[in-house]
């Protein structure tokens, strides 16, 4: 019983307060003997209600011991005003970039984008390239073979050779 109440009376009497950040959260620390080696414990006492987001990052890295020093006021105020000038610069480029969108207006033609959840079919996905020749008849493969003048259906653009000459990881494929 006594040891309890002497951790007790050690916990409320050898606490430091660290630091106060903008939430109004209070940040304290205590060195403690743990398995013969001095330790030192950090905490944080929430004002209100206990909400672990309203912990700046600076004190989360305080408190995972990520740091070895806490955050300082004046750096809280720099880092702070930092964050709202990354905001500030992310709402004028959204509207740069929205007022430009409307300017070029129906003149671009639009991009169909392929989401997660659904995909375009080949012959869709093959009309996006102007230069693609595809018969829909025939197939890809035997219009191809016309452009190059070739009808060999058994060409292959694998490797050929053997012996000496052959170095394995060399091979390109042909342009």
């Amino acid at each position: 019983m006594s040891k309890i109440l002497s951790k007790l009376r050690g916990f409320f009497s050898s606490r430091t307060m660290v630091g106060v950040d903008k939430a109004g959260n209070r940040y304290f620390t205590r060195k403690e003997e743990i398995d013969g080696a001095m330790k030192e414990k950090r905490w944080v006492v929430f004002k209100g209600e206990e909400d672990p987001t309203s912990i700046p990052v600076e004190w989360i890295c305080w408190l995972n011991g990520q740091r070895k020093k806490a955050p300082t006021p004046e750096e809280m105020i720099e880092l702070e005003a930092r964050r709202e000038h990354v905001r500030q610069n992310v709402a004028f480029l959204k509207k740069k970039e929205e007022e430009e969108r409307k300017s070029l207006g129906g003149g671009i033609r639009q991009r169909k984008t392929i989401s997660k959840g659904g995909s375009l079919d080949l012959k869709s996905f093959i009309q996006q390239f102007p230069s693609a020749s595809f018969d829909h008849n025939r197939g890809f493969e035997e219009v191809s073979d016309e452009i190059d003048g070739t009808k060999n259906k058994d060409r292959s653009s694998e490797p050929t050779g053997s012996g000496e000459s052959f170095k394995p990881g060399t091979w390109q494929p042909p342009t």
